[in-house]
């Protein structure tokens, strides 16, 4: 076999991008169940959801590393489920919830990290960010951050992740899914400060499933079948991003 000598100071093409880890989170869990409906749990509705899309990505494309924060009903908090995907070198990071408002609220939305361009958007992200209250030394962990205080979600907003547009690319591609092949009302992508969002240093996604507070949605939610709906777009938005990404040079 022959080798063909490359000139010195030719250019190099750098190596392939290839998607190789996903860690897939499941919101609340354990002392805190987060928001619910009559029957329906938000930490159990997640919890089940994600491992059911953790299955498909498992058994369709073995070159990919699923890692959970949670397989069980534990609680988690939130710097560590970032902390799980920062230190497995993870290439994205898909965190999925369930939603609470007035009764005839509906439809799925998906977040990404940004400013919060609504008194809306800043509910959302007060509701998921307050379970760090449940959490030891939180004002130290989060570097002072009040989860009760607009002052801090404010000055939070204003922080931008670098991976934002590869970020908003996944979360559009879940939103697209959700809206035509699953069948679901979409409230859209949107922008907010998250604090496990913020603490994750890769490209990553809030999905807010549906409103448990919704009698409707909360019977599909809480049944097997509308779990798989939802895992199967999310799946099929993961499969399109990933073939995406690796089909061009470089990563995020």
């Amino acid at each position: 076999m022959s080798l063909r000598a490359v000139a010195p100071g030719a250019p190099t093409l750098p190596p392939k991008y290839k998607l190789r880890t996903v860690v897939l989170d499941a919101g609340h869990g354990g002392k805190d169940r987060g928001c619910a409906g009559v029957k329906a749990r938000e930490a159990d509705v997640a919890l089940k959801i994600v491992l059911a899309l953790g299955r498909h990505i498992e058994e369709n494309m073995p070159d990919v590393k699923v890692v959970y924060t949670r397989k069980t009903d534990v609680f988690v908090e939130l710097a560590d489920r970032a902390g799980i995907a920062n230190k497995h070198n993870a290439d994205l990071f898909i965190s999925v919830h369930c939603n609470a408002a007035a009764p005839n609220a509906f439809g799925t939305e998906v977040w990404t990290m940004g400013p919060h361009k609504t008194d809306a958007n800043l509910s959302v992200a007060k509701r998921e960010n307050a379970v760090i209250l449940q959490e030891d030394n939180y004002k130290e962990r989060y570097n002072g951050f009040d989860p009760t205080s607009p002052q801090s979600h404010i000055l939070f907003s204003l922080y931008q992740s670098a991976h934002i547009v590869n970020s908003i690319r996944f979360a559009q591609k879940v939103d697209r899914q959700f809206r035509t092949t699953v069948g679901r009302p979409s409230r859209g992508v949107k922008q907010a400060g998250f604090l496990v969002l913020w603490k994750s240093t890769m490209p990553s996604v809030l999905i807010e499933a549906g409103f448990l507070t919704n009698r409707r949605e909360e019977q599909y939610l809480n049944d097997k079948a509308g779990q798989s709906y939802m895992a199967s777009g999310i799946y099929r938005a993961f499969r399109d991003y990933k073939n995406e990404l690796e089909a061009t040079t470089g990563g995020d």
